[in-house]
C-alpha cells in the first residue's frame, strides 16, 4: 500500500496514561519503543481500518454507539523477520465487534489492510516497533510484574489519520479528543 488513511479509537485519559506508563518502561530499559515517536500525533490507539483512500463519512451513528468499553489483555507479537512488533492485545467484545463492522460499513468497500477487515482484524494498541527476536523476553520484563495485567478504558472517539499529509482529525467521539 501506497500512503494510508486510517479511522483509529482513542482512550480516556487514565487509559491513555497507563499505555504510556508502558511506552516509558520499554525505552527506560533501553528497548524500542513508540515513546520514542514524539510527534504529536503519537497516540495510544486501536486502528479500526486502514486505506489508501477513504471518503468522508457520516459518523453520526457513530457518536451514538461511543464510548466503548475496552479491556487490553496480554502482550502480543506480530512479525516474521528478525523484530517483532510488541503490542497489548484487545479482548473482542461484541459492543467493540459491532463499532468495527459499523465503521467498515459506513466506510463502504475499499482496499483494506487484510489485519483491519471484519473477520480478520486483530484488535491491538502497539508498545513497540522493531523489537530484536533476541530481546523479547528482556522487554516484556520491562512491562514488569503489571505487564499482561488487564488495563480497563474507554475507547472514546475515532480519530482519522492522514499519511500522506500527516494531519489527524477527529470523526466521532464523546469526551476530551483536544489530544487526538
Amino acid at each position: 500500500m501506497s500512503a494510508v488513511v486510517s479511522l483509529e479509537l482513542v482512550f480516556d485519559e487514565e487509559a491513555e496514561s497507563a499505555i504510556r506508563r508502558e511506552w516509558k518502561l520499554l525505552h527506560d530499559a533501553g528497548l524500542p519503543s513508540q515513546a520514542q515517536h514524539t510527534g504529536a500525533s503519537n497516540r495510544p490507539h486501536i486502528t479500526l481500518l486502514v486505506r489508501t483512500a477513504l471518503p468522508e463519512i457520516d459518523a453520526e451513528r457513530l457518536d451514538r454507539v461511543l464510548p466503548v468499553a475496552v479491556t487490553l489483555g496480554a502482550p502480543v507479537l506480530f512479525g516474521v523477520s528478525r523484530t517483532r512488533v510488541l503490542a497489548r492485545s484487545i479482548v473482542p467484545s461484541g459492543e467493540l465487534l459491532a463499532l468495527h463492522a459499523a465503521v467498515h460499513g459506513l466506510a463502504g468497500p475499499g482496499d483494506d489492510a487484510p489485519h483491519t477487515m471484519p473477520g480478520e482484524w486483530t484488535p491491538h494498541v502497539t508498545l513497540a516497533r522493531r523489537v530484536p527476536v533476541g530481546r523479547i523476553g528482556e522487554a516484556v520484563d520491562a512491562l514488569g510484574a503489571g505487564g499482561g495485567e488487564p488495563i480497563r478504558a474507554w475507547a472514546l472517539g475515532i480519530r482519522r489519520w492522514d499519511a500522506e499529509t500527516r494531519t489527524v482529525s477527529p470523526i466521532a467521539g464523546r469526551g476530551t479528543l483536544e489530544s487526538c
